[in-house]
């Protein structure tokens, strides 16, 4: 069976920031850089963007488009005979299901509320009513489970149509959607009154805060933002590697995918902190910033009622993106693996998905007794975490020791797929910096969080 291909180049850039530009880029990272002192943050996050992210992003497609297999066959056919790098084809195909087992829940809430903001849900509710609307719909497990299956099986549906009349096509629109939508956004929030303040809160560096949180703190947190943002580690950038020619050098699309994203998480700022600051309402990080702050702000808002629905609209646009990259990759392997058709691999995965993200929707209300993490946490909490701290990191240190050291697949075979092609080249000065220091500071990160979390 010939490997399907993406239709352009345009196609394959949006589908890969697409699979980037998620949740966190909204609910995470405005909040973090208001934290660490604005501008100084976010010049910290972009330089370890360009001296973390970007290598293992190359990797990645490298990988994939060496191979043109997915996760489990690619490391099969470049790992040397008798090693067992493989292994981690099964690991980083997990971490994709992980992830997905709470994101669907997540995409799901995104909806609902473009659709409460859309029929006028939130007039005339006070701060104490938002708030209950959220817990509201958090304690119904029909309500909850209802909104996971439209995700699950949308995104089935999407990718059964095939990956350029299905995946590539929705992706393209979706995302020309969202950067507009954003852009109108930004532009209305910051003509509001009182919107520089947040703006100058946000962007303008402020060293003394940054000194108050402390210097080593600020860099870890611009450290490990600027390597989650790109999801790298499980194979979710490698299978969009393996559907490109090779006109193009890898770290050339890396850039713009890189771009694309921190625009997104940029921009996101722009939206949120001008419009707190001009109600005077303090920005929150995670889902009460999204679900119970905003639609305050909104509330509060002249035609509150149009900007908090295109909001929702972008967000689920911006959760709908990452979801169809990993259902790709998901769909990809199952058909590299074990010879499906598209349709029967998306008809299979429809149903496992749907079971397994069961445990995420039911941890918020019949199974909320369950705190993994002690009072208030829940099982979202705990298969983030089993993401987030442990597959991300240690995927992303399996490929690049795949990719640098002599037991794997070689620098030389990395640089000289990474390198093919038009656009910038990989330094082959590089080397001894991707063999020793990268692999170190990506262990500190996965230390970092294990030892934060307990």
């Amino acid at each position: 069976m010939e490997r399907e291909k993406l239709g352009s180049r345009l196609g394959f850039i949006l589908l890969s920031a697409g699979c980037a530009i998620g949740i966190g880029n909204v609910w995470r990272f405005p909040y973090i850089a208001g934290r660490y002192g604005g501008g100084a943050f976010v010049l910290f996050y972009l330089f370890f963007l360009v001296i973390m992210g970007l290598p293992v992003m190359t990797m990645e497609f490298a990988v994939g488009r060496a191979s043109k297999k997915s996760i489990i066959k690619s490391f099969r056919q470049l790992e040397k005979p008798g090693t067992k790098w493989h292994l981690h084809g099964y690991a980083g195909m997990a971490g994709n299901y992980c992830l997905m087992m709470f994101y669907t829940t997540v995409a799901g809430w995104m909806l609902y509320y473009f659709y409460l903001m859309l029929t006028g849900r939130f007039n005339g509710a006070d701060a104490e009513m938002v708030g209950q609307i959220f817990g509201g719909m958090l304690a119904e497990p029909g309500i909850m489970a209802g909104l996971m299956l439209i995700v699950v099986a949308v995104g089935f549906a999407i990718c059964s149509a095939g990956l350029q009349s299905g995946v590539e096509r929705m992706t393209k629109g979706m995302m020309v959607a969202l950067l507009g939508i954003m852009l109108l956004l930004a532009v209305h929030s910051l003509t509001m009154e009182g919107g520089q303040e947040g703006l100058a809160f946000y962007l303008k560096p402020d060293f003394e805060r940054m000194m108050e949180v402390g210097i080593g703190e600020t860099m870890v947190g611009a450290m490990n933002q600027a390597f989650f943002t790109l999801s790298l580690g499980i194979g979710s950038m490698a299978i969009f590697g393996s559907y490109i020619g090779k006109e193009h050098s890898l770290l050339k699309e890396s850039v713009n995918i890189a771009v694309l994203d921190t625009f997104v998480a940029i921009v996101a700022g722009l939206i949120i902190f001008p419009a707190c600051f001009s109600f005077g309402i303090n920005p929150d990080s995670g889902p009460s910033l999204i679900f119970v702050t905003l639609p305050n702000v909104f509330n509060s808002m002249a035609g509150g009622r149009i900007w908090g629905t295109l909001f929702f609209v972008f967000m689920s646009f911006a959760a709908f993106s990452t979801v169809l990259a990993v259902f790709e990759n998901i769909i990809s392997c199952c058909m590299d693996m074990w010879g499906l058709s598209r349709k029967r691999a998306c008809l299979i995965n429809f149903v496992l998905l749907s079971l397994l993200s069961l445990p995420c929707v039911l941890g918020f209300n019949l199974w909320s007794g369950f705190m993994p993490f002690g009072e208030g946490s829940n099982i979202l909490d705990l298969e983030d975490f089993i993401v987030s701290n442990l597959m991300l990191p240690i995927g992303s240190f399996v490929y690049l020791m795949f990719c640098v050291t002599k037991k794997g697949w070689g620098f030389n075979h990395y640089l000289e797929e990474a390198n093919t092609g038009k656009g910038i080249k990989m330094p082959r000065v590089l080397k001894l910096y991707l063999q020793i220091i990268l692999p170190a500071m990506i262990l500190f990160i996965f230390a970092k969080g294990i030892i934060d979390k307990f």
